[in-house]
């Protein structure tokens, strides 16, 4: 075990924030069929390569990227909108959680508080946490919204007040690790991308990273990496460092979350 990963491990948070696809939903590989689907409607084939780089991106920079891969820029608009219709569909059709979510979400609900920060829309997060019975145990959720980070005028290191930029912008960690009421150093993101790992250190978090181990330099851009969220490595972890509240855990809301309407 490294150093950094030794030192996560001996760490308490006070708060951790997932990231959705990949990480707490099975829905990577809608993504990678809805882009497929999306491609062949117009007669396009992907590019080697592509499914890497498109993996953890906005659907709506991942449209574009389509369309300028295919050297098809007038298509963009159309790739996007094809590519969210066609996830949606995909998704509604089999909401699964990634193996060891849903054990590794509930063993943390109502000792620290918890967040989710997606590059997807907020429709379609809500949705999968709902359907997954997850939804419950997060106190916020953070979506990019407003201009593109490329906006003329905007200062992209410090970004606008008001806009939250997608990853691998830091916008939705900070954002998020703010609304929990935590320093980002005190805050531990969970993320499965490397876009997503990068967006996190940008914002100041700790990240653990699950799912497939990368290339060694990518792996060390993350305090742990771990094969799965049912690692024993994490059950010790929060027996022995997240520690269980004096009280009753705090109300955080109805099955659809504290902030929306009943």
């Amino acid at each position: 075990m490294t150093t950094q990963a030794s030192s996560l491990l001996d760490w308490s948070p006070e708060a951790v924030v997932f990231d959705c696809d990949g990480t707490l939903m099975n829905t990577e590989r809608h993504w990678q069929d809805a882009r497929m689907r999306a491609l062949r409607a117009f007669g396009l084939r992907p590019s080697p390569g592509f499914a890497e780089r498109a993996k953890g991106v906005h659907y709506t920079d991942c449209g574009r990227l389509m369309a300028e891969e295919a050297h098809k820029p007038e298509l963009t608009d159309d790739l996007t909108q094809a590519l969210l219709a066609n996830f949606l569909e995909l998704v509604a059709g089999d909401p699964a959680t990634m193996p060891g979510a849903a054990e590794f979400v509930r063993s943390l609900s109502g000792r620290l508080p918890l967040a989710v920060a997606s590059n997807c829309p907020l429709e379609v997060v809500e949705e999968c946490l709902s359907r997954a019975r997850l939804r419950r145990h997060f106190r916020h959720i953070v979506v990019p919204s407003g201009m593109p980070p490329d906006t003329p005028g905007t200062d992209p290191a410090a970004g606008t007040p008001g806009i939250v930029r997608p990853k691998p912008w830091p916008d939705v960690y900070a954002t998020a690790a703010r609304l929990c009421g935590a320093r980002p150093q005190d805050t531990l993101a969970v993320e499965d991308s490397l876009t997503g790992v990068e967006s996190a250190r940008r914002a100041g978090l700790r990240v653990l990273g699950v799912g497939p181990r990368p290339s060694e330099a990518d792996a060390e851009r993350a305090d742990l990496w771990v094969p799965a969220l049912h690692s024993p490595l994490l059950r010790a972890w929060v027996r022995d460092r997240v520690p269980r509240p004096a009280g009753p855990a705090p109300r955080v809301g109805n099955q659809r979350g504290p902030e929306e309407p009943g």
